[in-house]
């Protein structure tokens, strides 16, 4: 019995402290702000130093570019370089979207490049590049407009479906085949019809219904 009474009494101290905790769970962890993504920007681990960078770009803290341009110009990893340049690019340093085309051309970083500039929110930057850079870098763009570009981008790759690279014919054409898909599935908004309003009259004028 004493051994039930003294079990029980245990319970009873554990378990308001419990709740307690949990209680508490929710309110240490919020969510995290710019300022804390920030700071993970000083990290040892390259792999942490480009998710902060990702983050910040997402959320295009621009209040952190001059500590973003700042641990850029002495970053030394290339792949968190390319990160930092995507998040100054979304806090607007539109010079940097330079540094993110030329990675295109590159093995250990296409990619990467690619995954960013499919998040631009049109292809109208990228249209000034696709005359500017070698084949490579030509097809990996028409890539990128594939998922971003719009009913104006079609003149703008049409010349491409001709070329004699297969590899930016393929690029062109698959693009083109994206943006008309996507182009015929936007539903048009048609302008609203303007009401008719017929001539307001006296209003001692008006019949009574019948």
């Amino acid at each position: 019995m004493r051994k039930t009474i003294l079990t029980l009494a245990l319970l009873s101290l554990l378990i308001p402290a419990s709740l307690l905790r949990a209680q508490e769970e929710p309110s240490r962890a919020p969510g995290l702000d710019s300022a804390t993504v920030a700071r993970r920007l000083s990290s040892k681990l390259p792999t942490e130093r480009r998710a902060a960078a990702e983050e910040l770009a997402r959320l295009a803290a621009v209040e952190h570019r001059r500590l973003a341009e700042g641990y850029r110009a002495q970053e030394k990893d290339s792949r968190v370089k390319l990160a930092l340049d995507w998040a100054l690019y979304r806090m607007g340093k539109n010079e940097t979207l330079f540094e993110l085309v030329k990675a295109l051309d590159e093995k250990g970083r296409a990619e990467q490049s690619v995954s960013y500039l499919k998040q631009l929110e049109g292809p109208e930057p990228l249209y000034v590049f696709l005359g500017r850079v070698n084949g490579r870098t030509q097809a990996r763009l028409l890539e990128v407009l594939a998922a971003v570009g719009d009913r104006d981008t079609l003149a703008k790759i049409q010349p491409y479906t001709q070329s004699l690279d297969p590899l930016i014919a393929d690029a062109a054409k698959f693009a083109e085949r994206e943006i008309n898909i996507r182009v015929e599935e936007t539903p048009t908004v048609e302008p609203k019809r303007q009401r008719k309003v017929g001539k307001v009259g006296n209003p001692e004028d008006a019949q009574p219904p019948l």
